[in-house]
């Protein structure tokens, strides 16, 4: 396993392009915590508080497909920079200026939200000409996903640890400041600046023509409300026990858990239709997160959400590659970026629908809510096997001599799954 990681990290601008990408992600995993934290800070109430972090949310869920199209189209430095700058300044100009007048902190964080770049999306576009070989894209697919829960883990400890040492406000500048030097990595880097996209077909849907990709959003969208859910029942089931410490405890689990299950997904190669083995994933999540609604003491509870957590990474590494082989062509980017915002829009969902269940039926109807997501998610996926079955086919659009192939543009045609089994992702040992 750490052989088959050391070969894909040993690539050549693959480190970069990771921890680039994962220090420019900062901003968005933890501006639910940084806008809370600096608006009680301020005076205001939780209610404003999470007011602004749903403007946030909403206007970063609206701005990801639309930045990833864009970026399709203008390559990645002419939007991520931008983007990443503008984002940067809406969350200082919320620092800098505090809540009144509250007109001006909701543009803040609408415009801090709308312009966060898509560097996930972004960075499952670079993959294929970085790595050259279907297995390492594979191996890295699973790598990211592993690299987000540690994001999402580590990311607000980071933010507490500021607010400890200076203040509120400074933990939002600090973390945006990273962002943008994060986004800076990637975006000057020569993979980033020699990625073009592949010619597409000019369609107002762009990649939302794609039936696959539909049905995987669909999908997602349950998973992303599972995990939504877990989060709120968490905390009431540690209030119910009377110790706060043991919510972070099961999230902490959780994330253990998804890390260990994606790196040993990660580490081998998996024969057959990804298709196929998402399904079977899906399953496995849906089954691990049932027997929370048992909600049993602390420690057994504890075990439950490990294992709940083990076939997360392993699902959202099987999701790229399936999103990669119905993306029609030269929408990747913006295909990656739909999965993201179909899946916080879900948790999202998760977290506003979880709190009148719990209110009637405590913790154990919460975590009901969670298993009924990933069975909810399963349906999905069993219901359009058919549209999944096959990736669509696109005609090709002509390409121009205005838009001369690149380097990286041949690589991603090679590994286009709608186009022919080329070198990338076309044969029947997927990952």
């Amino acid at each position: 396993m750490a052989t088959g990681y050391a070969e894909l990290l040993r690539a050549r601008h693959a480190v970069r392009l990771l921890a680039g990408t994962l220090v420019g992600r900062l901003p968005n995993a933890t501006a639910a915590l940084a806008i809370v934290l600096f608006t009680r800070a301020e005076g205001g109430s939780y209610t404003l508080a999470g007011a602004l972090s749903a403007v946030y949310g909403l206007s970063n869920a609206v701005g990801q497909p639309l930045l990833g199209r864009a970026v399709d189209l203008w390559g990645q430095p002419r939007v991520m920079l931008p983007a990443a700058l503008l984002s940067g300044l809406g969350m200082a100009a919320l620092a800098l200026t505090g809540i009144e007048p509250l007109p001006v902190a909701y543009a803040a964080v609408a415009v801090a939200g709308l312009f966060t770049p898509p560097l996930e999306g972004g960075l499952r576009a670079l993959w294929p000409s970085v790595l050259k070989h279907p297995d390492r894209v594979h191996a890295a697919y699973a790598l990211d996903a592993v690299a987000q829960e540690v994001m999402f883990t580590l990311g607000p400890l980071a933010v507490t640890v500021l607010v400890a040492l200076w203040s509120e406000a400074a933990a939002l500048l600090v973390i945006n400041a990273l962002g943008v030097l994060g986004a800076l990595s990637v975006v000057v880097s020569p993979p980033s600046r020699r990625w073009r996209s592949e010619p597409r077909e000019a369609h107002w849907l762009g990649a939302l023509r794609s039936g696959g990709l539909l049905a995987l959003l669909g999908s997602f969208f349950f998973v992303g409300l599972a995990l939504g859910t877990i989060a709120v029942a968490a905390v009431a089931y540690a209030d119910g026990h009377g110790d706060e410490l043991i919510s972070s405890y099961l999230l902490s689990a959780l994330g253990a858990g998804a890390l260990v299950g994606g790196l040993a997904y990660g580490a081998r190669t998996w024969a057959g239709e990804p298709e196929t083995r998402l399904r079977a994933l899906v399953a496995a999540l849906a089954a691990g997160y049932l027997p929370l609604a048992l909600a049993p003491g602390p420690v057994a509870m504890t075990f439950l959400a490990g294992v709940a957590g083990l076939f997360l990474a392993p699902a959202l590494a099987c999701a790229f590659v399936v999103v990669d082989r119905h993306a029609p062509p030269g929408t990747v980017t913006e295909a990656f970026s739909w999965l993201v915002t179909s899946f916080g829009v879900g948790a999202a969902a998760g977290t506003a629908v979880v709190g009148p269940v719990i209110e009637w039926g405590g913790a154990p109807a919460g975590f009901l809510v969670a298993g009924a997501g990933g069975l909810a998610a399963l349906l999905v996926l069993l219901a359009t096997g058919r549209v999944l079955a096959a990736p669509a086919r696109f005609p090709a659009p002509v390409r121009t001599p205005s838009h001369p192939p690149s380097p990286d543009a041949v690589a991603r045609m090679e590994s286009d799954r709608n186009g022919g089994a080329g070198a990338g992702f076309k044969t029947g040992h997927q990952a």
